[in-house]
């Protein structure tokens, strides 16, 4: 869908004539194809997050409004949602995730819906059955959602600090705020509208498109037009300082702050224009409209990858830059690792974290910051010490392309997907050589942009790139119990599991997402 119809259909679903707009999908045939009428499924059955997303229709869009009423971080706020979806089977009924406060109303197609909630599932029945192929629009309005403290034991979703709100929202709470598809699989653009007393600032996700002032309240809409996983959304929304920077090879840079810590942070975040002018060199244009950096005051515990605007606390900008840099680079490689490109499950998150870690390591060995940052000279004697201890991680976390469970975020997130993943990736470059890697490397993020894919993809087009078929060498790295031979290092050597494992904990005081 090109841009202007994606604005010209986001600014119809504001002015309130979804209604309109729904008559044209509704005319059809009774069952067209695809069997009777049935329930979509309760879960998109995720075998770590069974009940994340939902069956029968895939999102194309949503287009949310939430309303701030004073200028208060730990306010509750109540939310309207328009969801274009299409249906991939004939609907008696559909799931939304949701685990808000409250829900007011919610019509299909602009005609009144019944619906229930049960735990975080928001279950809808519409006044019609809707149509296998058919495009339809659902509005959730008057929700309301109340943002928590920080918490750096367990994921946060919507998140209060001292200045204002923001998401947090990986794996599995965004729809804490909002009803949603919850589920990286499902991929969308974004229309976000925050309305807020004047003098609060608020930033979300891709291009700022308008602000408009009513009163004693202003309303700031952002466009994502790119397509992106719920768990990414960014709402920032409170006492903050937006500050832009010149562009790097035409991407706008802008970065958000407290306002009271302005002149401490910002001359702090400078670093990521050099680092995005390094990323592009290595893997390719950047995969989206705009870049920059969120800094909260609060102990998240990590950063993370929100789409176009990577989050951080100000516990990391306390530390010397030769942590900061690499971090930051990792958050900025998942703009295409895991953001553009997106995992099709959540055992799929090697991919965005393998890449990630992959990166972090290099530009802290190309910028002479490895020793400080890891203890290790180079990047050689640092996967040979990952090595000695993959048997060790694959008993305890599970196989590099699947975790054993996800009892805690931290059992998904563990070190086997962050440091082992990146492992595989050095053995996959020991296997086929630093150019066809290289080649692989931009192919995977050019091919799959705006995409969601698993393991099977990344083997498939390794395979294909190196013209061998590495199905057995990469099953075995990303699959396999026991950690595989090292191309290149057969003196290499794991360590055996200890018989007793202690509980699984983050690898590290400060987790990078």
């Amino acid at each position: 869908m090109s841009d202007l119809i994606e604005k010209r259909l986001s600014t119809l679903l504001a002015a309130g004539v979804t209604a309109l707009l729904a008559v044209a999908g509704t005319a059809v045939p009774a069952y067209a194809g695809g069997g009777p009428a049935t329930p979509g499924s309760a879960g998109l059955g995720d075998r770590l997050y069974p009940l994340l997303g939902n069956g029968g229709y895939d999102v194309q869009d949503y287009d949310l409004r939430i309303r701030y009423p004073e200028k208060d971080p730990k306010q509750t706020v109540t939310g309207d949602v328009t969801i274009t979806a299409v249906a991939t089977q004939n609907l008696s009924r559909f799931d939304l995730d949701f685990g808000g406060d409250a829900v007011g109303t919610v019509a299909v197609n602009g005609r009144p819906a019944t619906f229930s909630r049960s735990g975080d599932e928001l279950v809808v029945t519409p006044a019609r059955d809707l149509h296998k192929g058919k495009r339809f629009w659902v509005t959730v309005s008057g929700f309301t959602a109340t943002p928590i403290p920080a918490n750096a034991d367990s994921p946060a979703g919507f998140v209060t600090t001292p200045d204002g709100t923001i998401m947090a929202g990986q794996p599995d709470q965004s729809h804490q705020l909002f009803p949603s598809n919850d589920h990286p699989s499902d991929m969308a653009s974004y229309t976000i509208s925050m309305t807020r007393p004047a003098g609060w600032t608020a930033v979300a996700n891709g291009r700022h498109v308008r602000d408009k002032t009513r009163g004693a309240t202003v309303t700031s809409t952002y466009r994502e037009a790119k397509p992106m996983a719920s768990e990414l959304i960014q709402l920032a929304v409170g006492a903050f300082t937006v500050q832009t920077r010149p562009a790097v090879g035409g991407v706008p840079i802008r970065d958000v702050v407290p306002t009271r810590l302005a002149a401490e942070l910002l001359p702090k975040i400078e670093v990521e224009r050099s680092q995005l002018s390094w990323m592009t060199g290595k893997v390719g244009r950047y995969p989206f409209e705009e870049y920059g950096s969120l800094i909260i005051d609060a102990d998240l515990g990590f950063a993370l990858e929100t789409q176009t605007l990577s989050l951080y606390d100000t516990g990391l900008f306390g530390l010397p830059s030769y942590i900061l840099d690499p971090i930051m680079t990792h958050e900025l490689a998942h703009m295409w690792f895991g953001d553009s490109v997106a995992p099709v499950t959540w055992s799929d998150v090697w991919q965005s974290e393998g890449h990630a870690t992959w990166y972090e390591l290099l530009y802290a060995d190309e910028t002479g910051q490895l020793e400080d940052y890891t203890g290790y000279t180079s990047r050689e004697a640092y996967f040979k010490d990952v090595y000695t201890r993959g048997d060790q991680y694959r008993t305890k976390y599970g196989p590099v392309a699947h975790p054993l469970k996800a009892d805690s975020i931290w059992d998904v997130f563990n070190p086997n997907v962050y440091d082992g993943g990146a492992l595989v990736l050095y053995a996959l470059q020991q296997k086929i050589g630093v150019k066809k890697f290289e080649a692989l490397e931009r192919a995977w993020v050019a091919t799959n942009r705006g995409k969601s894919v698993g393991a099977r993809d990344f083997i498939a087009l390794a395979s294909k790139v190196s013209h061998q078929d590495l199905r057995g060498f990469l099953n075995d790295w990303l699959f396999g119990t026991k950690t595989p031979p090292m191309p290149g290092h057969p003196d290499w050597t794991t360590t055996a599991p200890a018989p007793a494992l202690a509980k699984s904990a983050p690898q590290s005081a400060f987790i990078r997402r």
